[in-house]
């Protein structure tokens, strides 16, 4: 029975080429788009899922109002962490980690002891040895167990040791940015941090255990720079321990010690209160936590993971459609062959069973082709995604578990057509009076609109996700990032910086060289300092506001084109400019300076005389709060240098400064990059999302043109007579080609019209993660219904002008 069910089905397949082919293309295009993004949930889903007792471990979160809305942020206090753990019962262990740049994170220049070549290299990070307990990683070389204990100890991963130490790293000493005076001493070597761990992205772990970053900082609870994760003991209640953490740091410590050092608490602060967050959800559930340096290139979102789920689902639903409608439209084809059977005596039962047969056939050959399709496809995909994605072809599971559900895939999509064709009554069906189902006619333009809406709501997704990142790219922020090369790890050169940018603004093409690590753009490295001001005579009287306090060279404002609007530019040969800041409007606006701002005076701590104000300028992502209060003073940053260049010949103007640089560095390789690359990556993942719609508009386009394709080749061959005689009674091509056409077109604007309020929801949604943001407008569901109509004439267009050009005589010939 079996064997005999596989041989009709094979020979229908074919027999039926060019449906086999419609059927088997879509499923499986379809079942490799599933196959790709089934494996970017999966490993969307794992994050730190390799280590054990994750669920004790907890991130925490400070959550406070402001204003109708509730900011949630990680800085804590440096002994916030030793605090928890001796005074909470509940807590079983507590580490802290340190991003932050300002302290000596990401970025840095190092030195192999007793060797002469400078290495600069990302992936630094501070933590506290109870993080490797946390997050535990296999060792390379060395004990994992206290090998971050010792002041100035380093663990660093595989792939590091191999680069610089030839595997050969245990002992061996370096020192950071030129600085002899501290050695690190590398203690253990752990494998490589898995691209799904929340550790991902460092390389070299320094203990947190030596001397403070500044006097008193490890006692400081004003100052928050800190990460600070806890682990819970066994049978913890969750709920007890949170009130418990948020009543000991808020109110008994960090609110208690700071009244007593004479601070301000504001209303927010009083209101804040401490949340666990499980490390679990660390890499999906934080896009409303500011990470405050943490890699937010790699945050997941639980979103988007539901978007590609979606997608995916929806893409393997036109597939099924399309084998539902062409099974259903070709009925009058099978409806002798299924009259015939019954007449002989088959059952409806082994026709429904044949039927199914077939199309557990088309699925699991859609399957296989699928699979390469996937194989084929995944680098591409890594690319889109930024992944390192593969196949699990090893697993036990992979296989048997994508057949079971190919024959699951393949019933149910077989199912409707199995009942419906096995149902044609006998003397009907070799009379073919099965010709005209209105019910099916119904389903069958039904799935299309489904179809087509689908398509037509990933365009207009597409569409709107490239304009909101073309307005990103191109909105004028306040300065000037264009033509302006960076240069990492300067600061080797000590006293021959100044040199080195001296014989650098020597270039022709050179327009300007700035000394400085508070860049406009976060690029790796780059450094950010927030402080409380206050305007000065208020210290007593207000809380401070917050904003951003760098330190910047003479030529820092014309480098990066900000724009003066009242006062000068700094003068190094003027004395007094060395206690002068140059402020952004947004803090005058803030600290409340009425009339002229210059000669007003500002406080920090140290107080700052205003002689110069700048227009506002955006230096985080647009998705952010936009424009914060920054105050310039006149001081030494050394570790990158920005060149502003005048030339279109960027190839000569690399080459001369590499020259420039061999002659200052010569044991230490150039490292450059530029100014507006590192504008466009804050955007990447905006880019990746604007191009992962697009590719999945094609894919469901693609497969739902094949879908129509099919059924307009069918139709058009069912009317083949009607054509004939229209011809002969005088109807033009044009009439005709209207007549064949219209049918379908008024289903594609049926699906423009359903496919319209659903896309406009689903982007408004996505749009309100950006602080600045385009408005969507009727053009997008324009553009994309045009295009869907074009489409959908472009694929039917072939058979009904062939129908239409054959010769009357020959189609009426049976008549």
């Amino acid at each position: 029975m079996i064997k005999n069910n596989l041989k009709i089905a094979w020979r229908n397949i074919i027999t039926n080429k060019l449906y086999a082919a419609i059927k088997i293309g879509g499923f499986a295009f379809s079942i490799a788009i599933c196959i790709l993004i089934v494996l970017y949930i999966r490993h969307e889903t794992s994050y730190d899922k390799m280590y054990p007792d994750m669920n004790r471990v907890f991130r925490l979160v400070i959550s406070a109002p402001d204003g109708d809305k509730t900011e949630q942020y990680l800085a804590f206090s440096a002994p916030a962490a030793k605090t928890l753990q001796a005074e909470i019962p509940g807590i079983e262990s507590t580490g802290r980690v340190l991003p932050n740049t300002l302290f000596g994170a990401g970025s840095n220049l190092f030195t192999i002891n007793g060797k002469a070549e400078n290495h600069l290299d990302a992936g630094f990070v501070y933590i506290d040895q109870s993080i490797l307990e946390m997050f535990p990683l296999p060792i390379i070389e060395g004990q994992l167990n206290h090998a971050l204990d010792k002041p100035n100890s380093l663990v660093i991963t595989k792939s590091k040791a191999k680069k610089f130490f030839n595997g050969n790293a245990i002992g061996q000493t370096i020192y950071l940015n030129n600085n002899k005076t501290t050695l690190y001493n590398i203690t253990a070597v752990i494998d490589d941090v898995p691209s799904n761990s929340s550790l991902y992205g460092y390389d070299y772990f320094i203990s947190l255990a030596g001397e403070p970053f500044y006097q008193g900082e490890q006692n400081n609870w004003g100052a928050t720079n800190y990460i600070t994760y806890v682990k819970l003991k066994a049978n913890t209640d969750l709920v007890t321990a949170q009130d418990a953490i948020s009543k000991n740091y808020i109110q008994d410590h960090y609110i208690s010690i700071n009244k007593k050092n004479g601070m301000k608490i504001s209303m927010e602060t009083m209101q804040s209160k401490v949340l666990l967050q499980n490390a679990l959800d660390m890499h999906l559930y934080s896009k409303n936590i500011s990470e405050y340096g943490m890699a937010t290139q790699y945050q997941g979102d639980i979103k988007m993971v539901w978007i590609f789920a979606g997608i995916a689902f929806f893409i393997l639903l036109i597939a099924c459609i399309n084998f539902v409608n062409l099974s259903t439209a070709n009925a009058v084809t099978r409806a002798k062959e299924i009259g015939i059977r019954k007449t002989i005596g088959s059952s409806r039962a082994a026709l429904i069973t044949q039927f199914m047969t077939e199309a557990v056939c088309y699925s699991l050959i859609s399957l296989t082709i699928g699979l390469l399709l996937a194989w084929t496809l995944l680098p591409l995909f890594n690319n889109l995604a930024n992944k390192t994605l593969f196949l699990p072809w090893t697993t036990g599971y992979f296989l048997p578990l994508l057949v079971l559900t190919m024959l699951v895939i393949g019933g149910i999509a077989g199912i409707y057509p199995a009942l419906h064709l096995s149902g044609f009554k006998p003397i009907d069906a070799l009379k073919s009076k099965s010709r005209s189902n209105p019910k099916s006619v119904l389903l069958r333009n039904s799935l299309v609109i489904f179809q087509f809406a689908t398509s037509i709501i990933l365009m207009i997704s597409a569409l709107i996700a490239n304009q909101q990142i073309s307005f990103m790219l191109n909105k004028d922020i306040g300065f000037s990032k264009d033509q302006v090369i960076v240069l990492r790890g300067v600061n080797s050169l000590t006293s021959q910086v100044q040199n080195l940018k001296n014989e650098l603004k020597n270039i022709s093409t050179v327009s300007n060289v700035s000394i400085g690590d508070y860049l406009p753009v976060p690029l790796d490295g780059v450094k950010r300092n927030g402080n409380p001001f206050w305007a000065k005579g208020k210290e007593d009287l207000e809380l401070g506001e917050p904003g951003q306090f760098w330190n910047v060279d003479e030529n820092y404002i014309s480098t990066f084109g900000l724009r003066l609007i009242a006062g000068r530019d700094f003068n190094p040969h003027i004395s007094s400019d060395s206690t002068a800041a140059i402020v952004n409007k947004k803090m005058i606006a803030e600290l409340g300076i009425k009339g002229n701002p210059i000669g007003a005076q500002i406080t920090n701590g140290r107080t700052w005389t205003i002689i110069g104000v700048v227009d506002d300028f955006i230096f985080e992502s647009l998705k952010g709060k936009g424009y914060v209060p920054v105050c310039m003073t006149l001081a030494n940053s050394p570790s990158i240098l920005s060149i502003k260049t005048k030339s279109t010949d960027m190839a000569n103007t690399l080459a001369e400064i590499n020259t420039v640089w061999d002659k200052f560095a010569p044991n230490q390789k150039i490292n450059y990059s530029f100014l507006d690359e590192g504008f466009a990556s804050l955007y990447q993942d905006v880019e990746r999302t604007k191009n992962i719609f697009t590719c999945f508009a094609i894919v469901a386009i693609f497969v739902a043109a094949l879908g129509l394709f099919g059924l307009a080749t069918y139709m058009t061959q069912q009317r083949t007579k009607e054509i004939g005689v229209r011809k002969v009674l005088g109807a033009s091509a044009i009439r005709l080609l209207r007549l064949l056409s219209g049918d379908f077109i008024k289903l594609v604007f049926v699906a423009l019209v359903i496919a319209s309020p659903v896309a406009w929801w689903a982007m408004n949604q996505w749009l309100t993660d950006f602080n600045y943001r385009i408005e969507i407008n009727w053009t997008y569901f324009i553009m994309a219904g045009i295009s869907a109509i074009l489409i959908a004439l472009g694929t039917i267009s072939y058979q009904t002008w062939k129908a239409i050009r054959t010769n009357p005589v020959d189609s009426l010939r049976d008549e």
